[in-house]
C-alpha cells in the first residue's frame, strides 16, 4: 500500500501502517468534527457552501414518520430576508412598523428564541414594491455579522453583543445606484474583503469593502444592480466572481475587481435573481422572462460561448436550484420544479406544481437533507416543509409539514432544525429527536 506525506508516497508494510493507525484515526475524528460543525450552522445565504448543501449527520432512516416539534417562535417584522444560524445564534433582518421608517438585524438565541440584541437604522423605501422589509440575509463569520439593507446601508456587527464595529451608506458613499425592488443581494465574504452588489456608478456594480473597517478596496463590473448574490467559482485552476446583472453575465477578477469576461444578458424589468450555476466549466443562468442560458467557460481567461439555451421550458425566478450528478434541479415559473440535464439543456420532467402553488411568482427554498441519497428539504411559499427524493427519473413526495405562514424567505437548516421566518414571526422546529 502507499501512504501519501505532504504529497511524497510513501511504501509501508503492515507494521509501519498499524504505527501510522492512531494519528490517522485522530485526524478522521477532526474531520469528522468539522464537518458537523458545519452541518449545525447554516451562517451565509443558501447554507455553509452557498449552494443548499445541508447533509447533516443523524437523518433518521424513517425521516417521513417524524413529525417536526415547534420549539419556540418569536415576534418579528416583515422582510425577505432569509435566516442564518452560527454559534447558537439565529440572525434575520425586518422592518418593523414601529419606529416607522426603519430597518432593523435582530439575532435570537437558537435554543429558546429570545431575543439577544437589535441593530436599527433609517431606511426611506419610499415608492419601492414589495416593501415589507429588508431581502438579504446576514453573512455570519468569526463573531461577526455583515448586513445589506435593502436602501444601500452596510453593516459590519459584532455578533455576540450587536455593537457596530463599522457601517458604510453605499448609496451616500458609493453612488450605489437602488433597483426597483431595492437591493437584495447578500454579502459575500472573500478573505479580507466583503464583497456587496449595489450597481455603484460608475464601474462598481460589486464593491469590495475592508471586513475590518469597511473602507473601500476596489470596484468592478459595468452593470447596474440586480438582486443576485454574487458567487465565487473556481475553472481550470482560477477564482471568478460571477455577476449577474440585469443587462449581463459578468466575470471578475474577485482579487481586483478586473472584468474577466462578459456575457448580455438583459433581461426585462432587470429581475435578475436566482443564482446561476457553475460545474464542470458550464455556467447557467435562467430568468424569468428569457429563459435559460448554458455558458461553456474557455481555457483561457474571457474564452465563453453559449452552449445551449431554451427561453420557453425553463425560466426561473427567485428560486437558486440544486444539482447532482449531472442533473439540475430548477423552479420554473409555469411548470413547477424541473429536472434539466444540465451538459445539454435536455428537460427530464417537470413535477406540474405539487410541490408548490402555482403563482405570478412562485417560490420555493431548495436544500439537500441527504444528497447521497437524493433526499431534499424544500420549504414552499406556504410555509410547507416537504421531503422529497429527487433523480433524473422524477420526484417521489414522502411527507408534507406546516411549519410557517406564507414566506418568500429561505430558512436556515442547522443540525437536525429548521428555523424559518414569515412577515410577522421567526419559528423553530426539531426535525428528528436529538
Amino acid at each position: 500500500m502507499k501512504i501519501f506525506i505532504t504529497g511524497q508516497p510513501l511504501h509501508a508494510s503492515k507494521a509501519e501502517w498499524r504505527a501510522y493507525y492512531p494519528a490517522m484515526r485522530i485526524l478522521f475524528l477532526i474531520c469528522l468534527a468539522l464537518s458537523e460543525t458545519a452541518a449545525s450552522d447554516w451562517p451565509r445565504w443558501r447554507g455553509p457552501t452557498g449552494d443548499g448543501r445541508w447533509n447533516p449527520h443523524g437523518v433518521p432512516l424513517d425521516l417521513a414518520r417524524h413529525e417536526p416539534g415547534r420549539l419556540w417562535s418569536a415576534e418579528t417584522g416583515g422582510g425577505f430576508s432569509g435566516v442564518t444560524v452560527a454559534a447558537g445564534r439565529v440572525c434575520l433582518m425586518d422592518r418593523p412598523k414601529t419606529p416607522a421608517g426603519t430597518e432593523r438585524v435582530l439575532c435570537f438565541s437558537a435554543d429558546t428564541g429570545a431575543l439577544l440584541w437589535g441593530h436599527a437604522w433609517e431606511a426611506d423605501y419610499g415608492s419601492m414594491e414589495y416593501a415589507s422589509g429588508p431581502r438579504a440575509s446576514v453573512t455570519l463569520r468569526e463573531g461577526r455579522a455583515y448586513a445589506l439593507g435593502a436602501t444601500g446601508v452596510a453593516c459590519c456587527l459584532d455578533a455576540a453583543t450587536g455593537a457596530v464595529i463599522w457601517q458604510v451608506d453605499t448609496v451616500a458613499s458609493h453612488g450605489a445606484k437602488i433597483p426597483t425592488w431595492g437591493f437584495a443581494a447578500s454579502p459575500v465574504l472573500d478573505g479580507p474583503r466583503v464583497l456587496l452588489h449595489v450597481g455603484a456608478q460608475p464601474d462598481g456594480s460589486v464593491l469590495a469593502l475592508d471586513r475590518e473597517t469597511g473602507a473601500l478596496v476596489w470596484r468592478g463590473g459595468p452593470d447596474r444592480a440586480g438582486y443576485c448574490t454574487p458567487e465565487i467559482i473556481t475553472h481550470q485552476g482560477a477564482r471568478q466572481l460571477i455577476m449577474w446583472g440585469p443587462e449581463m453575465v459578468q466575470s471578475l477578477n474577485p482579487d481586483t475587481g478586473a472584468t474577466l469576461w462578459t456575457w448580455p444578458y438583459k433581461i426585462t424589468y432587470g429581475v435578475s435573481i436566482a443564482q446561476p450555476w457553475y460545474h464542470d466549466g458550464i455556467l447557467v443562468v435562467s430568468g424569468y422572462w428569457h429563459g435559460t442560458k448554458a455558458l461553456k467557460l474557455g481555457g483561457q481567461a474571457g474564452a465563453v460561448s453559449l452552449l445551449w439555451e431554451n427561453e420557453k421550458d425553463m425560466c426561473g425566478l427567485m428560486s437558486a436550484p440544486l444539482f447532482k450528478d449531472g442533473v439540475l434541479y430548477l423552479l420554473d415559473k409555469n411548470k413547477g420544479l424541473q429536472a434539466i440535464e444540465h451538459a445539454t439543456g435536455r428537460l427530464l420532467w417537470s413535477d406540474a406544481n405539487t410541490l408548490t402553488p402555482k403563482d405570478r411568482n412562485p417560490q420555493m427554498s431548495l436544500a439537500w437533507l441527504k444528497e447521497s441519497e437524493s433526499l431534499a428539504a424544500l420549504l414552499n411559499a406556504n410555509g410547507e416543509l416537504v421531503y422529497a427524493r429527487l433523480g433524473p427519473e422524477g420526484i417521489d413526495e414522502l411527507a408534507r409539514h406546516q411549519i410557517i405562514g406564507k414566506t418568500w424567505a429561505h430558512p436556515a437548516f442547522a443540525g437536525n432544525r429548521v428555523y424559518a421566518r414569515s412577515d410577522t414571526e421567526l419559528v423553530a422546529w426539531r426535525l428528528w429527536p436529538d
